[in-house]
């Protein structure tokens, strides 16, 4: 299985540089640039999930995940957003986009900031609890082959059913593999059902572990869960029962 994110360019187009604050703590904006590969910057892109681009930003430990949504210049081709890192470490930055009238393409860059940094070593955890709500992810990841994930929401102990549409779907989920950060592909479900479950299609390429983010959205307010899951070897005949799965699935999260 190919993986995806691990390189700054395709053979269609490259990402620039990733201009941003230099240190933890200091306020300024991250800014960037995709362009062909001679070196003119694009400026018109397909929108997927509501948008022209995902960006998506996480510390090389897995600590650390955004998920945003900077505003293109379109006489430059310059990406921007207010940018304030909250802890020193190397970031890899991804740019999940779509140029018009291309292939959609998910490109990365590493960024170092500056101070102290004490890496934190991710242990499987499928449980997140904040801000009064808790998040479980359900199923296994299993190595070149299709398994679902189903992520539960709850608040208080009872099941939430009043989801709403973030980037027009119930919930969307990244997956990194640890080590490299390769981007798996990952498939919504749309039940169209707003909780308690959100359902996932989910492909690992090899045995390892995996860092996941799920942004959903409730009360207004877009939440992230992070959970690790370790991949297994998939199991005999799931590979072929993989090649016959046929889904209505809409591209990564």
């Amino acid at each position: 299985m190919t993986v995806n994110g691990t390189a700054l360019s395709t053979d269609q187009v490259q990402l620039g540089v990733v201009r941003a604050p230099s240190k933890a703590g200091e306020t300024g904006e991250l800014s960037f640039t995709v362009s062909t590969l001679d070196g003119r910057p694009v400026t018109q892109y397909e929108e997927a999930h509501d948008q022209r681009l995902h960006l998506m930003v996480v510390r090389n430990d897995g600590e650390y995940f955004r998920h945003r949504h900077p505003v293109l210049d379109p006489e430059t081709g310059v990406w921007t957003i207010p940018w304030t890192w909250e802890a020193a470490g190397t970031y890899r930055v991804f740019t999940d986009v779509t140029p018009a009238g291309g292939e959609s393409v998910t490109l990365s860059r590493t960024v170092e900031v500056a101070g102290d940094y004490q890496p934190r070593d991710p242990e499987p955890v499928a449980k997140h609890a904040a801000d009064g709500y808790e998040v479980t992810l359900e199923g296994e990841l299993a190595a070149g082959a299709g398994t679902i994930l189903t992520a539960r929401v709850g608040r208080g102990g009872e099941p939430v059913t009043d989801l709403e549409r973030y980037l027009g779907s119930f919930g969307h989920l990244v997956a990194l593999r640890q080590g490299d950060l390769a981007y798996l592909h990952i498939h919504a479900l749309d039940d169209g059902i707003s909780g308690p479950e959100i359902r996932f299609h989910a492909e690992a390429p090899t045995t390892g572990r995996y860092l996941l983010y799920l942004d959903y959205q409730a009360e207004g307010v877009v939440r992230t869960a992070r959970f690790v899951l370790d991949a297994a070897l998939a199991a005999p005949g799931a590979r072929e029962h993989h090649e016959h799965h046929v889904t209505h699935a809409d591209h990564h999260h």
